[in-house]
């Protein structure tokens, strides 16, 4: 039997489901129009910028106004949190899994890449949004052709998309940074490391360091950040191209 539960008012919001307030004049606003300005100032000045009062002065409208629409600030960064992952674009057909999920990886990564607050959008509770439902359908997709199971396809994606959440955050907060101080991204790292390790305590780490790992310039390489994730990518795709083949073997 089909379960007939209304929605919970948060996604009915995200999926245009849930009526606007009735008292007072006749709603002049979209719930778009609020979340389209709302990324406007974050990309412009910060996600730290955003406030309901600031989105309404910035569409016009007072404070109140836009509280028929949208109930709370944590609702509009619900709304801007899945509004400004744009959908997917459309993948190339006929390629294999794991060309298809290297492809489905990179494309989130340059997706969020245009919003470098992203990563400060907080994560409650799984995706339910429209855009984000379809990237993981997307991510899903990939592995059709494959014989693992369901919850083991989600398993592969949700894995990954940890690791995507770990890349994007570090490189947006690396990134701000290296634009407050580039000494700090230096030489001078190499040259600390070298007098406070003790070998005893620190065996691995000495040893990266006197092998001149972080002996350069500047560690921050804008042009070798996507060699680097690409080759992290590539072991974990790995990792999951042993799981695949272990599923498709005669048990």
């Amino acid at each position: 039997m089909t379960d007939q539960t209304e929605l919970p008012e948060h996604i009915a919001l995200l999926w245009g489901a849930r009526e606007t307030a009735r008292r007072g004049p006749k709603p002049a606003l979209k719930v778009r129009d609020i979340t389209e300005a709302a990324i406007a100032i974050a990309d412009a000045e910060g996600l730290a910028a955003v406030s309901m009062a600031k989105v309404a002065a910035h569409l016009g409208n007072s404070t109140m106004a836009l509280y028929r629409y949208v109930r709370s600030k944590r609702e509009l960064l619900m709304l801007m949190g899945d509004a400004a992952l744009e959908p997917p674009p459309e993948f190339p057909e006929n390629t294999g899994w794991r060309e298809g999920l290297e492809t489905w990886a990179k494309a989130i990564i340059a997706a969020v890449a245009q919003h470098p607050w992203y990563h400060e959008i907080p994560v409650s509770a799984p995706p339910f949004g429209p855009h984000n439902l379809q990237w993981f359908d997307r991510g899903l997709a990939t592995l059709g052709e494959t014989d693992l199971t369901e919850p083991e396809k989600a398993g592969v994606v949700m894995g990954l998309l940890t690791f995507l959440r770990g890349e994007y955050q570090l490189r947006a907060q690396l990134a701000a940074g290296y634009r407050e101080d580039p000494s700090a991204f230096g030489r001078q790292y190499h040259n600390a490391l070298t007098q406070i390790l003790d070998p005893r305590e620190f065996p691995a780490l000495t040893k990266l360091v006197a092998a001149g790992v972080f002996d350069e310039d500047s560690l921050w390489d804008e042009d070798g950040i996507d060699t680097d994730f690409d080759f992290s990518l590539q072991l974990y795709l790995d990792g999951v191209a042993a799981y695949v083949e272990k599923r498709a073997s005669p048990q």
